[in-house]
């Protein structure tokens, strides 16, 4: 290992050279994301919708194609400042700490957009972020870098947002592309900080990192048979330093991180923090345990986060193993297979595909032992290609990749919690995914590869599946999304984008489609509906009322009841039906009917219409359910009203003003926003009683409870149908399935086997899991299963890796 130097001019030279290699890179890749963006806008913008939503796509393609040429000047620029001397980060960062002042509501948004971006940077290249940061520590002689330094990925994002505002572009367009975004950005950043280590590495800066002086053992991990140190000899206890307040280097801190991600547990060091371990064992253990506090974004403290560290805690330490003992394997380069072993992947798989029968048998004739016998066949047919495979394999690292893929495989196929006729699908996927490994070596530390998210996304929902309740539905979707793979085995990622996409598109309908789901949804569906036409309804009419000189009573009437009454027979029979257009022109009439009459002729009018007005109005809080008592206590405000206009002083309405609201009424969806209209009283009695649905299986958790926080909400956003739970309410446990969730994201229906639903809003829904009162079956991902259980079969036995 090279000896890391003292920092001095020289070195301080080389870490800015470094610095403008990364920042001329990175504002490479500027103009090709813009690009893409650009491309997804027009996509969106050509895709077939409502005339709202056509033009609202069409408007945010107008706006990026105005203003994105600034936007990327900007970030340039940006990104550009971004990169100045040490000095100039210390002097930056002082002038910054008298600026105190209130942030508003956008900065915080940007900042949670930001950090969304930049945690997935930091999920595809914390490896090489951290390999980075020890370098550049060591040339410019910190114990952190500044927390405005380019290297760090929450600057890049920060500043990729920040002048998408300034550009200016609306947020709403960023949340279009957002995904986009984040994939094409995450894979090549990993390559430009790859590219930047390999810079130094080449000027002798820290060929192999030693990790030895930054892992030390707790001190209930020190015992009185041997040293504390890693080197053998007995160690005096270190002061404690700046760099010891921090993940990088920090023990203390190390130690507190670990124990909140695993739930608060004393942890020691593992064998690489032993006596005699070398510096490769210390950087396994420490790729797959650590992440810097400096790179760690608050949005990290969540369950949701911590478990995705723990992922990619796993996956650190199988690149790890991989970049040390596997001769050649580089997991930021796109390899191909040897001729040898590409003709057996060919051989293999049409001979798997032609000996293999269909596991699928029709519903009602399922045979258990059956179906476990032709799992036994797949591990058995597993190992044995896996096998050949080795034997025809030209390098270490098709041999380890061979061997790593066959262990995943073997560990989903014994996951007995997955049925067996679906299990034998999984098998078939052995092949494909192999293909995919050995071109992508990514596969293997990224959570985020099409591959890892499909098997993730089907095994999420087939654990726990029940083939007597659903039929064979889901299984045979799963049948055609491999054979579909198999199809096209040189297609690789693509493949694997392409039907997991359309799995994600079948299961957001399969699980709302099921018996007394379907029956729920479509409660659900009504429910959110109607609510959210009567607030955007009261909205619209507050701003026609708002300059006319209409009676509190009236408005009261207008807002509280006839709003509802316009939505509920919007949602029943259409907001163009003849009695819906009724209703509305009765709104108009009575602001009309209640306003001045100073002449005869008018007041006339308005007794000679005051039966039929009178009519429609109880015609319509019948429609509501109000009975007859609380109509006649309405009707007998309204008429009071109306005598009182007889002899009012008042301003009149004229009649264009009166003629405009009913035009306005007539096609009031028109002018309805989408705005989110948050959480609504839920009173799903009152509904089912209206519109006839049985709700004796549907237990509605509405409004009320904590505050959740953001980070909350943002979970519960993120939540999959097919994902299953463990729902604690009023003292009762039920394992449950998520279902379904409303277009507005405002209402979850989650599925008990027993036939039961539970309806539950956006905020209670946070409010639960922030709690424990809704966790996650599953603590960790199907595929991240597999790796930890390949990882710990190849601790025990090293050697299979390259035999």
């Amino acid at each position: 290992m090279v000896a890391v130097p003292s920092p001095n001019s020289k070195h301080s030279l080389l870490a800015g050279q470094a610095r403008a290699l990364f920042t001329e890179r990175a504002v490479r890749i500027l103009p090709g994301l813009a690009k893409t963006i650009g491309d997804t806008l027009a996509e969106l913008a050509a895709r077939p919708g409502n005339a709202r939503e056509m033009q609202d796509m069409r408007d945010a393609l107008l706006a990026y194609q105005k203003s994105s040429s600034v936007w990327v000047q900007g970030t340039l620029k940006a990104w550009t400042r971004a990169a100045p001397p040490p000095a100039a980060s210390a002097a930056s960062a002082l002038s910054e700490l008298g600026k105190m002042e209130l942030v508003g509501n956008e900065a915080v948004e940007n900042r949670i957009l930001a950090s969304r971006l930049a945690l997935r940077l930091l999920d595809f290249a914390s490896w090489e972020l951290n390999d980075l940061r020890l370098r550049i520590q060591s040339l410019e002689g910190l114990s952190e870098l500044s927390r405005q330094d380019i290297f760090r990925p929450e600057v890049l994002a920060q500043g990729l947002i920040e002048q998408w505002t300034l550009a200016p572009l609306p947020q709403s367009v960023w949340l279009l592309v957002q995904d986009v975004v984040q994939k094409s950005m995450a894979v090549q950043m990993l390559e430009i900080y790859h590219a930047t280590n390999e810079f130094l590495i080449r000027r002798g800066v820290m060929a192999e990192i030693d990790l030895r002086p930054l892992v030390r053992r707790t001190p209930s991990a020190v015992t009185g048979n041997g040293p504390s140190s890693l080197n053998g000899a007995a160690e005096e206890p270190a002061p404690k330093t700046s760099a010891d307040s921090g993940m990088a280097g920090g023990p203390d801190s190390l130690r507190r991180n670990l124990q909140t991600a695993e739930g608060g547990a004393a942890i020691n060091l593992p064998s690489a923090a032993e006596p005699g371990a070398g510096p490769q064992q210390a950087r396994a253990w420490w790729s797959g345990n650590a992440v810097p506090d400096e790179t760690r974004l608050p949005a990290a403290t969540t369950p949701l986060e911590r478990v995705r560290m723990r992922a990619q805690g796993v996956m650190g330490r199988l690149k790890q193993l991989l970049t040390s003992r596997v001769e050649g394997f580089d997991a930021a380069r796109v390899q191909q297979a040897s001729p040898q072993l590409e003709q057996a992947l060919n051989r293999l798989q049409q001979r798997t595909q032609e000996t293999s029968s269909d596991p699928s048998v029709p519903a009602g004739e399922f045979d258990l032992a059956h179906a476990q016998t032709q799992v036994d066949q797949a591990l058995q047919g597993l190992r044995q290609r896996t096998s050949a495979l080795k034997q025809a394999a030209s390098t270490s690292t098709e041999k380890a990749t061979i061997e790593i893929v066959a262990l995943m495989f073997q560990s989903i196929l014994a996951e007995d919690r997955i049925p067996p006729q679906i299990r034998v699908w999984f098998a078939r996927l052995q092949m494909p995914v192999l293909r995919v490994a050995i071109a992508e070596p990514e596969f293997f530390g990224s959570q985020q590869h099409p591959a890892r998210q499909l098997i993730d996304r089907m095994g999420s929902c087939a654990l726990g599946f029940d083939v007597t309740v659903a039929g064979n539905v889901l299984e045979s979707e799963i049948r055609r999304v491999v054979q579909v793979i198999e199809q096209y085995p040189e297609t690789g990622r693509r493949v694997f984008q392409l039907v997991y996409e359309e799995f994600d598109k079948f299961l957001s309908r399969f699980f709302a489609e099921q018996g007394s789901v379907a029956r729920a949804v479509s409660l659900a569906q009504q429910l959110e509906q109607k609510e959210t036409m009567i607030v955007q309804y009261t909205i619209e009419m507050r701003t026609m009322l708002n300059d006319m000189p209409v009676r509190d009573e009236i408005r009261g009437f207008l807002f509280r009841i006839w709003a509802e009454v316009l939505a509920l027979a919007a949602m029943k029979n259409g907001p163009q039906h003849a009695q819906t257009l009724l209703l509305k022109q009765a709104a108009a009439d009575l602001v009309w009917a209640a306003s001045a009459k100073p002449n005869r002729s008018d007041r006339t009018r308005v007794i000679a219409a005051l039966p039929r007005q009178l009519q429609l109005l109880r015609q319509g809080m019948t429609l509501l359910g109000l009975d007859l008592p609380a109509q006649d206590v309405q009707l007998k405000i309204i008429s009071d009203t109306l005598v009182d206009a007889f002899m009012s002083k008042t301003d009149v309405i004229p009649l264009e003003k009166i003629e405009a609201m009913a035009r306005r009424l007539t096609n009031l969806e028109d002018y309805l926003s989408e705005q989110d209209v948050g959480d609504f009283p839920l009173d799903a009695d009152s509904l089912v009683t209206m519109i006839g649905i049985d709700a004796a299986n549907i237990e509605v958790i509405g409004d009320g409870g904590s505050q959740p926080t953001e980070a909350m909400r943002a979970w519960a956003r993120e939540l999959q149908p097919g994902s299953w739970f463990n729902l604690d309410h009023n003292g009762k446990v039920s394992h449950v399935q998520f279902a379904w969730c409303s277009e507005r994201k405002q209402l979850h229906l989650f599925a008990a086997a027993d036939g039961r639903s539970f309806l539950i809003q956006m905020r209670r829904l946070a409010a639960y899991l922030q709690a424990g009162l809704l966790v996650p079956t599953e603590a960790e991902t199907l595929t991240v299963r597999a790796t930890r259980d390949a990882l710990a079969k190849i601790d025990a036995n090293p050697e299979r890796l390259l035999s």
